[in-house]
């Protein structure tokens, strides 16, 4: 499967990351020691199911190290744009393919064992999108104090991974659409609107199920999809604060701190 990786995001003057990117593209903030963006590279090729890397916002002078081959797109302008590219490239290098896995590239702590994970798992199944979300008590297991904005229904509360699989066929389907749900990204209501009043109502009042809520939502875009629920919180935790990067910062450096001697 080729992984298309986005990766064009520079903050501006007014976002709180600037300061630490300092007009640079977001990817390429230092995390322990390394661009944000290498780590997430590094777990590409460590996944077993990842064969090559398709890198959208940067170019080749970054010096971004991979064993496997890395294809460059510039920046699209637009989030959509960019995965639209993405698929389209991956497609032009096998016609064949079906699937594509999405990866920002904002979640440094993701590790290969969890890409192979999520292609095996979504795999099992013929759907059209496979969209991951991770349960509160998981991320604040594993991060406490992220912070993290959640969803709350009425069996679980969850946020959205930022690692997905979808048939190369969503390309082309819902354009329009899927450029309103990704600019409401960050806001589960907004969204719920999009899709009608009664979306917006179930999410509001907390009436649904994480499952019922797929299955209405599939009905309304017409299209085959399942949740894949993360017992791991990495592909869910990324880095939109600068408490969340320094968060990732201290946890990172932590995999090369040397063993205590005997």
């Amino acid at each position: 499967m080729y992984a298309v990786l986005t990766a064009g995001g520079i903050p501006q003057p007014e976002d709180p990351l600037y300061r630490h990117s300092k007009g640079d593209p977001k990817a390429l903030i230092d995390v322990a020691g390394k661009p944000m963006v290498q780590w997430v590279v590094d777990a590409l090729n460590a996944a077993r199911h990842v064969d090559d890397i398709i890198l959208i916002g940067l170019s080749a002078k970054t010096g971004l190290r991979s064993a496997k081959p890395i294809h460059y797109l510039p920046n699209q302008g637009r989030m959509l744009a960019n995965l639209v590219a993405g698929i389209n490239k991956a497609l032009e290098l096998n016609s064949a393919i079906e699937y594509v896995l999405l990866v920002s590239s904002d979640i440094p702590a993701v590790t290969g064992d969890m890409v192979d994970w999520l292609i095996t798992t979504c795999m099992e199944t013929h759907h059209d999108l496979y969209y991951g979300v991770c349960p509160r008590e998981v991320m604040e297991a594993r991060f406490p104090g992220s912070k993290r904005s959640y969803v709350r229904l009425k069996d679980v509360e969850v946020c959205g991974a930022d690692m997905n699989i979808t048939h190369v066929r969503m390309a082309t389907e819902h354009l329009d659409l899927w450029e309103q749900l990704i600019g409401y990204r960050k806001s589960a209501m907004r969204q719920a609107a999009l899709l009608g009043l009664d979306t917006f109502w179930k999410v509001f009042t907390r009436s649904v199920t994480l499952e019922e809520l797929v299955e209405h939502v599939c009905r309304r875009l017409n299209i085959r999809g399942r949740v894949i629920v993360w017992d791991r919180a990495e592909a869910a935790m990324d880095v939109d604060k600068p408490y969340q990067l320094e968060l990732l910062r201290a946890d990172l450096a932590k995999r090369y701190e040397p063993a205590p001697s005997a």
